[in-house]
């Protein structure tokens, strides 16, 4: 599960729906997206939650729970062949969870809690699996060194690739996040591959009340920028349907729209690679 380096024009994407709304759901994302994958030459990791266990209203749909719905990760997983990425939000879900999927996510809100961290770490121990640790919206990129170093003493080191880091936006006022694109270097020399989650940094937390909303409009502009900078994945939510989807679908890119912006990504991946939009000084 180790990522490309950014000096290759390969990238990962990670693309899936918010939550695992039902099982067909979740196979036609995976079959429409790994396709695209595999005939563009992208890494592809599905990714759904099984518990949206952070929600804006007590009455939001979180998903099927656990036991229903990692027997649907693994089926896509066993299915189309991909590597598959999912939540966790407490330290007993990660075992079960490194059971069914190749990654194990650890939310942005939740990234500092150190029993969740070992219990990942520990989950993954003697596997290639890796865990991805979303950045938490109060904290700055060098916030992150104390996090890698807890991951460390618990077995999974930086230098393995299978510690994964991602950008997601930090708090801007009252419902806003703000990319600042310095934030990609400064986790890159953690050690770790770094990860751009462009439909939760245009998210904005609880600000339709009882439910985020989102500015599904500037994805495409902020993964192009991330791409620019050099990341080595992606994170994109999408969904055939976002105005009906049951999470996040005001920030979620449309399936349609999907193979238009990877091929913009990957021309502008080529650029960077070849070394000619240099950005050293």
């Amino acid at each position: 599960m180790n990522l490309p380096g950014p000096g290759t024009p390969s990238l990962r994407l990670i693309a899936g729906p918010c939550v695992i709304e039902n099982r067909d759901l979740v196979f036609q994302i995976a079959d429409q997206v790994s396709s695209l994958c595999q005939r563009l030459g992208i890494d592809y990791v599905l990714k759904a939650s099984f518990d949206k266990a952070n929600r804006s209203s007590g009455q939001s749909y979180r998903g099927p729970g656990s036991e229903e719905g990692l027997t649907i990760l693994a089926e896509a997983r066993e299915h189309f062949g991909v590597p598959v990425l999912t939540d966790i939000h407490e330290s007993h879900q990660a075992a079960p969870a490194a059971q069914a999927v190749d990654v194990l996510q650890i939310p942005a809100f939740l990234c500092r809690q150190s029993d969740l961290l070992e219990a990942a770490a520990r989950a993954v121990a003697g596997t290639d699996k890796a865990v991805n640790v979303k950045k938490g919206q109060f904290l700055a990129p060098w916030d992150m060194a104390p996090v890698v170093n807890k991951l460390a003493d618990f077995g999974l080191d930086a230098g393995s690739g299978r510690l994964w880091l991602t950008e997601r936006g930090s708090s801007f006022g009252y419902n806003t996040l703000v990319v600042d694109f310095r934030s990609l270097p400064q986790l890159k020399a953690l050690g770790c591959p770094v990860i751009f989650d462009a439909t939760h940094a245009v998210q904005q937390p609880g600000g339709r009340g009882s439910t985020s909303g989102g500015q599904r409009e500037f994805v495409s502009p902020l993964a192009r920028a991330a791409v620019a900078v050099g990341v080595d994945g992606l994170f994109l939510e999408v969904h055939p349907d976002p105005e009906h989807a049951l999470s996040d679908g005001p920030n979620m890119v449309p399936l349609h729209r999907l193979e238009a912006l990877l091929r913009q990504l990957l021309d502008l991946r080529a650029i960077v690679a070849d070394g000619t939009a240099d950005s050293s000084l």
